[in-house]
């Protein structure tokens, strides 16, 4: 399911991992409790857990979240703690780093920022992102985004993909504002309500 991102301007937010510094993709633990954590000039980006699911829930049942996403609304809380229970084992494997985005004063929580298809073998990963309606248009978006590519950049990763559904302009500016260049339309690449739908893909070299 990729990705909802929106945008506004932050030129400060600096990631800062909790845990020992990652140099090299090769000493990325698996164990969770090594997995950093960032933090920004307003917001702590902590790894995924299961009791995020219910945070999580109401962003995955909203249909205007859901928009530009794979999937439409998903109404069932079931359906979304196997989801998340799947990102955990993700992060456990080393496949993927899930972050739930908290705001530093009273734990607001306001989505979740990822690395997923981490390859170690040719140092790229995919960005992805997801944010309430509530925190649309604060600028939570770029602060997370940037911290998550200082951390991509930290731990070796030298190749970023993103891709957007066509007419998520939200997602298209903030990944232009970040550096991230088009290199394609995929035609076709979703199904979704009976409908096939174009997505553009987008590259950035760290």
């Amino acid at each position: 399911m990729k990705r909802g991102l929106y945008h506004r301007d932050g030129r400060k937010a600096i990631a800062r991992a909790s845990q020992a510094s990652h140099k090299h993709l090769s000493k990325m633990s698996p164990d969770l409790s090594l997995l950093p954590t960032l933090e920004t000039q307003r917001m702590r980006l902590t790894p995924l857990v299961a009791e995020d699911t219910q945070y999580i829930f109401p962003l995955m049942a909203d249909a205007e979240v859901m928009a530009f996403w794979d999937v439409g609304e998903i109404d069932d809380p079931d359906v979304i703690a196997n989801i998340v229970e799947g990102q955990v084992e993700e992060m456990s494997e080393g496949r993927a780093i899930y972050w739930a985005m908290r705001a530093l004063g009273d734990d607001q929580f306001f989505g979740t920022c990822d690395l997923s298809e981490i390859d170690r073998r040719h140092h790229r990963a995919e960005v992805g992102f997801m944010l309430g309606r509530e925190a649309w248009g604060q600028g939570y978006a770029l602060e997370a985004m940037q911290a998550v590519l200082a951390y991509a950049a930290a731990s070796g990763l030298r190749r970023l993909l993103a891709r957007s559904h066509l007419g998520n302009r939200r997602s298209d500016a903030l990944l232009e504002k970040l550096g991230f260049e088009e290199e394609g339309m995929l035609r076709g690449h979703v199904l979704r309500d009976g409908e096939r739908r174009d997505c553009r893909l987008f590259g950035l070299l760290l």
